[in-house]
């Protein structure tokens, strides 16, 4: 091993443990950022292929900006209060049942606008209507964390990852639902019974019924409606295998100017409040990604996928469960993104791409480390006073994760 190739590695190591733990409570863009600057510093990167490798994500840097601001937008104007204050409200004093609605409301959520929005604003919501009606906050905010995962692969649209692990090259509508339709339905469904069962002494007794509900105001009913009208655009663009990314951004922003007009309120307060750092987190990635695949690693990656695709079954179930648990050592996003460059490069099987999807999107739930979402997930409960160690999230991963996990890889080879 040269030098340069011992530094990359290194620089690459210590920037994503610092994006996963976060030292001295700094931004994770700043550490992925900062792993970035110090290759492009020390030579180990050229800055043409540096500048090249932030290029290959701008559809994933539009999806992002267009998912964010619909989130924003909705959060703003009190739409996630009122669909989970309506939960509360239709759980009829059952902690069950409310565990279902909330857990039903995070399918939508997820599937429509993305992980990161039920990590980032369901999540909050989800915490004061359980307060409000006096049930255990703890396994809701499980559920909301589980499902931003489990319920990721539903549609091209339910996880910024899907964009990178396909390179922004999403397959159609139809070929995705033929895929990915029975393992999501395996996910959503392994997950709820599991999680049900960790957390059942948590879910029993009566809750508070009719906690009070502010009608949903003339901004949050145009946020509904943008949102709703966001996912038939893209749901149309997927059909006709057109990129995501620029569609998604100029739904957002016209919803987001749309409501403050409406509102005849300044847009600039709601853009402050949109998360920008995960747009130089993502780009600082990509450059990493793009050093270590100088340094070789990635080729040999790929000629491995290459000679186990010769078996594309079982390549794809033993893959995709490599990268699963992989995610949980390095965070999902530079896992998706090597695994991405990989595939480029081997060119194997769908079926085998496929594995790799489910995997990268569904291991993410053994760990609060896994995903960029749960991390969100992680600060945004933190913010509200409760906190989610990292023994106690993975007892309830151990349970949760492996076996929602073999049964989407399963379905997904049944389907062929």
């Amino acid at each position: 091993m040269t030098l340069a190739i011992g530094a990359t590695w290194t620089i690459a190591a210590l920037a994503t443990a610092g994006v996963i733990a976060r030292p001295m409570r700094w931004p994770e863009w700043i550490w992925a950022v900062a792993g970035a600057l110090l290759l492009l510093g020390f030579g180990l990167i050229p800055v043409g292929a540096a500048l090249g490798a932030v290029g290959k994500g701008m559809d994933v840097y539009l999806f992002l900006i267009g998912m964010m601001l619909l989130s924003e937008t909705a959060r703003a104007n009190g739409l996630f209060d009122w669909i989970a204050t309506g939960a509360v409200n239709h759980a009829r004093r059952s902690s069950s049942r409310l565990f279902l609605l909330v857990y039903l409301t995070g399918i939508v959520v997820t599937t429509f606008l993305s992980n990161d929005a039920t990590a980032v604003v369901l999540t909050p919501a989800v915490f004061a209507v359980a307060r409000k009606a006096e049930a255990e906050p703890l396994p809701l905010l499980l559920a909301c964390a589980l499902i931003a995962n489990a319920a990721s692969f539903v549609l091209p649209i339910s996880n910024p990852a899907n964009l990178v692990l396909y390179g922004g090259h999403m397959p159609p509508l139809g070929q995705w639902l033929a895929s990915f339709a029975l393992p999501s339905l395996a996910s959503i469904g392994v997950t709820f019974i599991m999680l049900r069962l960790v957390e059942r002494k948590d879910i029993v007794g009566t809750c508070a019924c009719d906690v009070a509900r502010q009608p949903l105001s003339r901004g949050g009913l145009a946020a509904f409606c943008g949102i709703v009208l966001t996912a038939i655009l893209l749901v149309v663009t997927s059909m006709i295998d057109r990129p995501l990314g620029l569609p998604t951004a100029l739904a957002g922003l016209a919803t987001a100017l749309g409501v403050s007009l409406l509102g005849k309120q300044s847009p600039v307060p709601l853009v402050r409040s949109v998360s920008w750092g995960v747009l130089p987190l993502v780009a600082g990635l990509f450059i990493l990604v793009e050093a270590l695949d100088a340094t070789g690693v990635i080729a040999f990656l790929s000629e491995r996928l290459r000679s186990a695709s010769q078996n594309p079954a079982s390549a794809a179930a033993i893959s995709g469960t490599i990268l699963a648990f992989a995610s949980n050592l390095m965070n999902n996003l530079p896992a998706g993104l090597i695994a991405s460059t990989a595939v480029a490069q081997a060119q194997p099987p769908r079926i085998v791409t496929d594995g790799l999807l489910i995997g990268v999107d569904l291991g993410p739930n053994l760990s609060v480390t896994g995903s960029l979402a749960t991390i969100l997930w992680l600060q945004a409960i933190r913010r509200e006073g409760e906190d989610v160690g990292f023994w106690r999230f993975l007892k309830v991963g151990v349970w949760t994760m492996p076996p929602a996990l073999a049964a989407a890889l399963g379905m997904r080879l049944l389907v062929g």
